[in-house]
């Protein structure tokens, strides 16, 4: 089990198993992460500072979708 999500990694980037960045954590609710795949430079400054927000074009990570938080959230390789 991975450790849970939560407001700690707004703002951090999301990678998948590879090391490929898939986007920001843009808000965290629950164990819902939502992940902005195109942040803009002032969305990637307002998350890092801790102003959560979400979009039409955000994604929904689950905590069963990760393989580890720390620097970067990490996405499992078999989702």
């Amino acid at each position: 089990m991975t450790a849970p999500l939560t407001d700690d990694a707004v703002g951090k980037t999301v990678v998948d198993v590879e090391g490929k960045e898939l986007g920001i954590v843009a808000k965290v609710e629950g164990q819902r992460a939502y992940v902005d795949p195109d942040p803009s430079v002032a969305e990637q400054v307002l998350a890092s500072v801790g102003w959560e927000g979400e979009d039409d074009e955000d994604y929904v990570v689950t905590e069963d979708m990760l393989q580890r938080v720390d620097n970067e959230v990490v996405l499992r390789g078999e989702l």
